[in-house]
């Protein structure tokens, strides 16, 4: 299993107690102390609190948790008590509203022994606290009553559950079982505090013992008061005493009221309003009821309470309805994207239909194209066209279902998956929910996120949809689903099989150079403090960095090396004022910068890419190809040497997958069978020598049958002792007969072709009806040549 960034390594669940430090970052409580020991969730939501966990985290993950005397803000170390429990954290998760979830390993209790840093965060150094007494006779006969006395609560107390009563009977330290039985009992926190700070095993025990009597004459009195109530009562108004149990019982206890009644109260009122029928009424009135019991204090309330705040807080009731017009939906996206025609014309063809049939229904739209195409704004420009709120989350290298379809409610700290977070954040049902990275998903120990996604995207199944959680079914019918991938090949069919696949493609030079103009050089003045036309680049300044600085397939590159030279002119104009001017912004109102193609080489350095980086078959033996990876097109340089050996036959390397392997083999006999029937090598010379194929950039893997014809071509270049014709690149898959069989990927590897300076590209015969998708543009200054055997390639390269 992929080990996540935000873990710690798991072997460091337990540490020695040689490993602890003698500082430690302080994290103080505000509810009750936490005892050493346990494996628990830990939720952080306070600013200042977030950046205690952040430096510990980056350092080496340890913490002390401290309870404060009374709750303040900005407390300082005078607030604290001198006892507290140093934690390992163990795995940070990042939440949507910015807090965090931690789940942390409880290790030793310690000593506050000096204040290093008393600002945020807090530093201390501390003095490990070691248990006495643990090995006499009257320990282990307390230990004993206290699992008795226990079990007996147990049997009478529903709130204490099996998984508790389970982890009681594992517990083998007579110090961690008095500290486990102090955590779940109510017991007031200065009194938790004292049995933290108490080091004598024996004596700990007998306080917790002291509790546990207090404990069961509470449930006896409560029985009582249960008993008188019942005689009393009709069991048609059963529900209303008991009610008035729980006021009984704390009267009995003299615990004052809180807001707990307006909590049931507001609960009750907000699902009474949704009018609900069947399972989720159910459900809902049961869950209702035993909110209504719980006491404040119980960890289970504050779980129930946010279930219930969730369910509040989702729009069941919500009616989608279609806002937009297509004349609004073509101008937004003609606004946001240059380019892209077919991505649009595809995009309005489909809102065309919802538009007819006045459907609200949802759908499922997979964007997949290279890094930096747009896929994300597409979809961003999708919902505004729309007119429906927008949610995105990413699943790239997730492993775990849960992030899809939540945690069960059993944990302490669970939370719903993104699905439902996403409806709750958006307060609609019929939002668009962009789902990033849906290629570079995982299976793992924790289930398979591909698998957990093809019930949210069928949509015989997402109207019934049941998040982990929330465990109620929820209507997902009406949500427009936009996923995003660079390749198809690592998504499973049964997903694809739910979704309408639309390509973006790479941009050539020209459309870099107008969305520059359009889009990236206004938003970078904005995000650098400059007005719009403050600094003018010049066209030839443009092509300069998109041939010589950025020739991968999207914009994103570009757009960083337009903000580094607005960066220099912004850092050129300071230094040359020399800090005279006080007021900076003055420095640049009304004035203009340009920028020309000599000043590109002062602002970005030495061009990345030359003359010289343009592949060129420039000796016998070498051939170029066309490739399509998950980055977009790309040339390939395909190099072939012979030499004389024992061992004849041929090598391959540069990282070929199965397939190029085999099409290697296909193209290396039936050159060998041609030279031979040529009269061009002998059949000896073969039996003689070792012909080594190589593919240059050997670190990248390499697999797809479309560079058969280029094998080909560099083997009979060696045997000949010829150079191909300059400026030529080829692709097509070879049979074992010759034959040229079609391909996949043609515009991207076109786009390739043409930012690689190739003026002739041979293609199969079967891909000629694809030239008529590749825009002008593209095809501009490329002639083509079909061609249906290999020996037409071979007759046009030399």
């Amino acid at each position: 299993m992929a080990k996540d960034e935000n873990t710690k390594d798991s072997e460091a669940l337990l540490p020695a107690r040689l490993e602890l430090p003698s500082k430690l970052f302080i994290l103080p409580l505000g509810g009750l102390p936490i005892f050493p020991g346990i494996f628990t969730p830990f939720m952080v939501s306070n600013n200042e609190d977030i950046k205690v966990i952040e430096e510990a985290y980056k350092t080496d993950g340890y913490i002390g948790f401290v309870l404060l005397k009374e709750d303040k803000k900005n407390p300082g170390a005078a607030d604290l008590y001198s006892v507290g429990t140093a934690a390992r954290i163990i795995k940070k998760i990042n939440l949507p509203d910015g807090g965090l979830n931690l789940f942390v390993s409880t290790i030793s209790r310690f000593k506050i022994k000096k204040v290093i840093s008393e600002s945020n965060p807090m530093v201390c150094a501390v003095e490990y606290l070691e248990e006495t007494g643990t090995n006499t006779f009257e320990v282990k006969a307390l230990t004993r009553a206290l699992i008795s006395e226990m079990r007996e609560i147990s049997e009478t107390n529903a709130i204490i559950s099996e998984e508790m009563r389970m982890n009681l009977s594992t517990v083998e330290q007579p110090g961690k079982i008095a500290d486990f039985i102090t955590s779940i009992l109510n017991i007031d926190k200065t009194e938790q505090q004292k049995i933290l700070e108490t080091l004598d095993v024996r004596k700990r025990m007998e306080k917790v013992l002291v509790f546990i009597k207090k404990e069961q004459e509470i449930l006896r009195v409560q029985k009582k008061i249960q008993t008188e109530i019942n005689d009393r009562v009709e069991k048609s108004q059963r529900e209303y005493f008991l009610r008035e149990e729980l006021k009984s019982i704390q009267e009995e206890l003299g615990i004052a009221g809180d807001g707990k009644s307006s909590d049931y109260k507001k609960f009750s009122e907000k699902i009474a309003s949704f009018k609900f029928e069947g399972e989720i009424k159910e459900t809902l009135v049961e869950e209702l009821a035993k909110f209504q019991l719980l006491d404040p204090h119980e960890s289970e309330y504050n779980s129930l309470r946010n279930f219930l705040e969730l369910v509040c807080s989702l729009p069941w009731n919500d009616t989608p309805m279609e806002k937009f017009t297509l004349q609004e939906a073509k101008k937004t996206l003609e606004k946001d994207h240059y380019g892209l025609e077919d991505v649009k014309k595809r995009i309005i063809e489909y809102l065309g239909v919802r538009k007819l049939k006045d459907d609200t229904k949802g759908a499922v739209l997979i964007l997949v194209g290279p890094p930096g195409v747009g896929k994300t704004s597409v979809g961003r420009s999708i919902a505004q066209s729309m007119k429906r709120p927008f949610y995105r989350f990413s699943v790239g290298g997730e492993h775990d279902e849960s992030k899809i379809k939540g945690f069960r409610r059993t944990y302490i700290g669970s939370m719903p998956g993104q699905i439902i977070q996403g409806l709750k954040i958006t307060k609609s049902r019929s939002p668009v929910f962009m789902i990033d990275e849906v290629d570079k998903m995982n299976a793992s120990a924790q289930g398979d996120p591909s698998a957990a996604l093809l019930e949210v995207l069928d949509p015989e199944q997402n109207s019934s949809f049941r998040d982990t959680y929330l465990d109620l079914p929820f209507d997902l019918s009406s949500v427009l689903f936009i996923l995003t991938a660079n390749t198809l090949d690592t998504i499973p069919r049964p997903l694809l099989d739910r979704a309408e696949i639309i390509e973006l493609n790479g941009y050539i030079d020209q459309e870099k150079i107008e969305i520059a103009k359009k889009y990236l050089i206004p938003k970078t003045l904005s995000k650098n403090g400059l007005k719009k036309n403050q600094v003018k680049f010049s066209r030839d300044a443009l092509v300069s960095i998109a041939t010589e600085y950025a020739r991968e397939a999207g914009v994103r590159n570009f757009e960083k090396l337009l903000d580094k030279i607005i960066r220099k002119i912004v850092l050129e104009v300071q230094e040359k004022d020399g800090g005279k001017t006080s007021d900076v912004k003055s420095l640049f109102e009304n004035k203009t910068f340009s920028v020309e193609q000599k000043d590109i080489k002062k602002y970005l350095g030495i061009p990345y890419f030359d003359e010289s980086s343009i592949k060129k078959a420039s000796v016998p033996g070498t051939a170029i190809g066309l490739a399509w990876t998950s980055m977009g097109g790309d040339t390939l340089l395909l190099e072939a040497v012979s030499f004389e050996s024992s061992k004849a036959g041929l090598v391959l390397t540069g990282q070929m997958g199965d397939v190029m392997k085999e099409s290697a083999q296909i193209a290396f006999n039936w050159v060998k069978q041609e030279a031979i029937k040529q009269g061009i090598k002998e059949s000896k010379w073969f039996e003689e020598n070792t012909v080594h194929l190589h593919i240059p950039e050997g670190a990248t893997p390499k697999d797809g049958p479309s560079a058969g014809i280029t094998m080909a071509t560099a083997f009979m270049s060696l045997l000949k002792g010829k150079i191909i014709k300059p400026h030529l690149a080829m692709t097509g898959e070879l049979s074992l007969t010759g034959q040229v069989l079609p391909i996949g990927g043609l515009r991207e590897k076109t786009v390739a072709a043409k930012r690689n300076g190739i003026k002739t590209i041979l293609i199969p015969k079967a891909n000629e009806k694809d030239l008529e998708e590749i825009p002008e543009i593209v095809k501009k200054g490329i002639r083509f040549i079909p061609v249906t055997d290999v020996r037409e390639v071979l007759k046009t390269v030399f």
